[in-house]
């Protein structure tokens, strides 16, 4: 529970989501473009700046103004253990292009500029830096407030001065002087003149008052990935990272952008050989030489970088058997894991595959500790999503700071939150839209092992979100799905990015113990008046 509350028997108590906050709202009629569509969301490790990236290769940047403008009353109710009725309040920052559309004239390849992942790097002397990647090169940004330098006054007095600098009322005087060529005079007078010679016109360059946000490239890694870039993941060293794509998973230091060193290669050496490929890679947030990386056929390998410098074994692999008997043609397909996120603490991993959500304990590699069930009232549609390449759709997933609580995203807008915790009945869905329509189950459907014990049983429950409908019998729609989502690292705050006919990004809050904020998946170009 957040704000020192003291969870009750049985599990915290679900937290009550409410609408906060909308940006990038379209005006009627306008259409959708597909530039505008985010692509990556993350939240900075203060959760006080939010990044967002577009299909169209922007990064826009936004600011939280409650902290700023409330610094020292937050303080001081902090220390009087007394929860804030503020919601978190966001402001555009700035915004910055990224990526330009490449081709690839030795393959025949276009590069999209769109942006597949953004990361936070650690700040410094009051910049911020991150990373972001489209499906060949990573990029380095910096982004820092500079004074504005302009030119004022000259340093001699305007009415003194006419022309090119001939000054007004010099004693220096020419027409009795006789001149021969190249420049020799005949006269022999070189006497000074009698009011001394006139002052310099030079510009005086001063530092205004006025500051600007400047985005800079600082590194460019490019050249290292034959195929699409899925992952980017900061080390817990703050000098390394790694990019991962379909077959290898490459190490980077943050200095050093011509060189990388390949640790994980899952090439074949007959590409007709190939069963499975990487689908997600991050590091671990405590240990340096430790990462994970999840595959299609649904299972996640934990290596350690001490071991050998080719990372081809696993320390661990977590995966789950599949039922005897249960097999079909869509069983490798749904299996695929699209995203893994390390909790906070580094003990557990959170897993999304096309129908569920899996939490591991890195301690325990027999299976999950909790499985949560996301689309298994679309289990009767499997043709129907295999036809219209839905099956394929990439849904994340985020834990909560506290590691109660974990989220992912669905159609039709949906956002899904369940409970994590020991006894947690919790299994809320959201619809991500400015008056947001609660579908609240009764019981999550979800496998649970005991996080307490190691050794603990199995047990299933069933829940009631089994239908092809969703709970206010209504159908989902398969063109609005909300893929992208963040969790603040240190609030019960979601930011979403989800496709909407209303606006581009909202923001939910609850009043009394947490607050969402969503931004949704049409991103527009960001206006100014947004500050």
């Amino acid at each position: 529970m957040s704000n020192g509350a003291v969870a009750p028997i049985g599990g915290p108590q679900p937290l009550d989501w409410k609408f906060s906050q909308v940006f990038g709202e379209r005006t009627a009629g306008e259409e959708v473009q597909e530039v505008d569509i985010i692509s990556a969301i993350e939240f900075d490790r203060t959760g006080d700046h939010l990044a967002t990236g577009d299909r169209g290769g922007r990064v826009v940047l936004f600011e939280r103004a409650d902290t700023r403008d409330n610094a020292g009353q937050r303080i001081d109710l902090e220390k009087m253990d007394y929860t804030m009725n503020r919601h978190p309040e966001f402001r555009y920052k700035t915004e910055f292009q990224s990526h330009e559309p490449e081709f690839d004239y030795l393959k025949s390849l276009e590069i999209e500029e769109k942006i597949n992942k953004i990361r936070w790097c650690q700040s410094a002397n009051g910049a911020l830096f991150l990373l972001s990647s489209n499906d060949k090169t990573i990029k380095f940004w910096k982004v820092q407030e500079k004074q504005v330098k302009k030119v004022c006054d000259m340093n001699v007095d305007s009415t003194k001065a006419m022309g090119n600098g001939s000054i007004v009322g010099s004693s220096i005087s020419t027409s009795s002087k006789q001149y021969i060529e190249n420049g020799g005079c005949i006269s022999s007078d070189f006497s000074f003149p009698t009011a001394g010679f006139p002052s310099l016109r030079l510009p005086v360059v001063t530092s205004s008052i006025e500051t600007n946000l400047m985005a800079r490239c600082r590194r460019t890694y490019a050249h290292a990935h034959d195929y699409h870039i899925n992952s980017i993941s900061n080390n817990s060293d703050g000098e390394t990272f790694i990019s991962a794509d379909d077959l290898r998973i490459n190490l980077w230091n943050l200095e050093i952008s011509n060189q990388s060193f390949n640790i994980v290669d899952v090439k074949p050496a007959n590409m007709e050989d190939l069963t499975e490929v990487i689908t997600s890679a991050e590091f671990h947030p405590k240990h340096c030489n430790m990462l994970a990386y999840s595959s299609s056929k649904g299972s996640i390998r934990l290596i350690d970088m001490r071991q050998s410098a080719l990372c081809d074994s696993h320390s661990k692999l977590f995966a789950e058997q599949v039922a005897p008997g249960t097999r079909s043609f869509f069983t490798e397909i749904i299996a695929s894991i699209s995203d893994i996120k390390f909790a906070k603490d580094g003990r557990h991993i959170l897993s999304r595959d096309y129908m569920t959500l899996k939490l591991w304990d890195i301690n325990m590699d027999s299976g999950p500790v909790a499985t949560f069930q996301v689309h298994e009232h679309l289990r009767p549609k499997l043709c129907d999503l295999y036809e219209n390449d839905s099956i394929f759709d990439k849904f994340e997933c985020c834990l909560s700071g506290d590691g109660l609580r974990v989220a992912t995203g669905s159609y039709s807008n949906l956002f899904r939150v369940f409970g994590c915790s020991d006894g947690s009945i919790e299994a809320t869905t959201l619809e991500a839209s400015k008056n947001p329509t609660r579908r609240q189950c009764q019981m999550p459907s979800r496998s649970l092992r005991s996080l307490g014990s190691l050794s603990g049983v199995v047990r299933r429950v069933k829940g009631a979100d089994n239908s092809g409908v969703d709970a206010n019998g209504n159908t989902f729609d398969f063109t609005t799905k909300l893929l992208h989502l963040a969790w603040h690292p240190t609030e019960n705050s979601l930011a979403c990015a989800a496709s909407n006919k209303e606006a581009a990004s909202i923001v939910m809050q609850s009043w009394d113990r947490c607050s969402v904020m969503n931004p949704r998946s049409v991103l527009f170009r960001w206006k100014k008046s947004n500050d």
